[in-house]
């Protein structure tokens, strides 16, 4: 007589991970894969995703210039700095330094990093988030049409509140 043992466990979401860090992806967003640069991609809406960026220890570039850089793929309406509307803000999720960014405006991002930016698309938003990881840091950017990123602000933040360094 053959016994089978089934082992069940309780339904959990992926948990991604990268730089000696984890998260989990949150509920409803679809992992896609084969982008380079990236640990990964979620597709959030057919507009709208979160890529989520490690070039190594020591290599991306310092939080500022990344903030800089992610501000500056943005035009205001009033003609006004985009720095001057981005919400910036700092704080430690389970001992990580996590440094968030908030912007919108007519995105110019969509080229690409090493490219020319491209036509400006209006009512465009970006929330994103550098952590500051073990070993090194990783780059959430999280961008879309205004209302596709409010509708999934809470999920971006729930992703961001459960970073934790892997041990």
């Amino acid at each position: 007589m053959r016994r089978v043992i089934l082992f069940l466990a309780p339904l959990v979401l992926l948990a991604d991970s990268g730089a000696g860090v984890r998260w989990t992806m949150p509920a409803g967003w679809k992992a896609e894969s084969g982008r380079p640069m990236r640990l990964a991609t979620y597709k959030v809406a057919p507009d709208a995703e979160c890529g989520v960026y490690y070039f190594g220890q020591g290599q991306g570039g310092s939080v500022e210039a990344n903030l800089d850089r992610w501000i500056g793929q943005f035009l205001q309406s009033d003609g006004k700095p985009s720095k001057s509307a981005a919400k910036i803000a700092r704080r430690s999720v389970h001992g990580l330094p996590v440094t968030t960014v908030d912007i919108s405006g007519a995105y110019t991002g969509m080229a690409g990093p090493a490219a020319e930016p491209g036509p400006a698309v209006p009512a465009y938003r970006l929330a994103g988030a550098i952590v500051e990881a073990p070993q090194g840091s990783i780059f959430f950017k999280f961008v879309g049409p205004e209302k596709t990123i409010a509708q999934n602000q809470a999920a971006f933040d729930k992703m961001l509140a459960s970073l934790e360094p892997m041990r």
